[in-house]
């Protein structure tokens, strides 16, 4: 078999559409849910610990260049750097959420799923040598 005819063989099993299908729905799903954390939850949680934005957190660890400003984007525009730990917390928080969301997909989709009866287990062929004994033992016994 050609490589070609390999490949095109691989390409169009179930499983491989399958996870293609579900990695394009995982990154539609991902931007959702960076959303969600970013304009939703960490606003509100910046809130309770005192109107604290997570964005710009963090920690200058090089030389800032006169007439830089002090904010994340222009420092990483300047080549200073970072420790951002603000943007590291909310990447942390989007991860929490997103693995909560699939646990539970995936836990509701296995409760759908209807148990599949064990198939009947087949009886084990009978060896040659137990075939040829019973039939020696047939013919004694005529």
């Amino acid at each position: 078999m050609g490589m070609m005819a390999e490949f095109k063989e691989f390409a169009v099993k179930g499983n491989v559409i399958d996870l293609a299908v579900g990695v394009i729905i995982g990154g539609a799903f991902g931007k959702i849910v960076d959303s969600v954390v970013a304009d939703l939850i960490m606003p509100v949680v910046g809130m309770v610990f005192g109107k604290i934005d997570f964005s710009n957190l963090f920690i200058v660890l090089g030389k800032v260049p006169e007439g830089t400003s002090m904010a994340l984007a222009d420092l990483k525009k300047a080549g200073v750097p970072v420790l951002a730990y603000g943007n590291f917390l909310t990447v942390a928080v989007n991860f929490a959420i997103l693995a909560f969301i699939i646990f539970m997909m995936v836990k509701q989709i296995n409760r759908m799923k209807k148990a599949e009866p064990a198939a009947p287990v087949a009886a084990p062929a009978t060896p040659e040598d137990v075939l040829l004994l019973r039939q020696i033992r047939d013919s004694l016994q005529k």
